[in-house]
């Protein structure tokens, strides 16, 4: 089992920043990737950034060149920069880790960007 646990959205004007972090617990030795989903009102989850094990990282197209993923293993971290924030990014951001079996999801943090 792994427990994961998100912290730091909240509400930004547009072109603020954010960063939120999500600590993981327990079965850690078996995590692969790490990364973080979006859920806004009315719209089906997207993952918004991925990074593996070994720190290869991936982004969704529109969040590139504002957005940056990054993991710290010994702390068993990954943490979501979040630059040039703008009101399509508001959403419901969940922290999500993989094992060889499974998927196991944060409990999901509110960012509210303003215009």
């Amino acid at each position: 089992q792994v427990q994961l646990v998100e912290s730091g959205g909240g509400l930004v004007q547009a072109g603020g920043s954010l960063r939120l972090s999500c600590a993981a617990s327990g079965s850690i030795l078996s995590i692969n990737a790490m990364g973080w989903y979006r859920q806004a009102p009315g719209k089906q989850r997207e993952l918004v950034a991925s990074i593996s094990s070994g720190g290869s990282a991936n982004l969704v197209d529109s969040v590139k060149g504002r957005f940056t993923i990054s993991r710290d293993n010994a702390k068993n971290t990954v943490n979501l920069q979040m630059n040039s924030l703008k009101p399509e990014d508001t959403a419901v951001y969940y922290c999500y880790a993989d094992n060889t079996r499974l998927r196991y999801w944060g409990q999901g943090t509110q960012v509210t960007v303003s215009s």
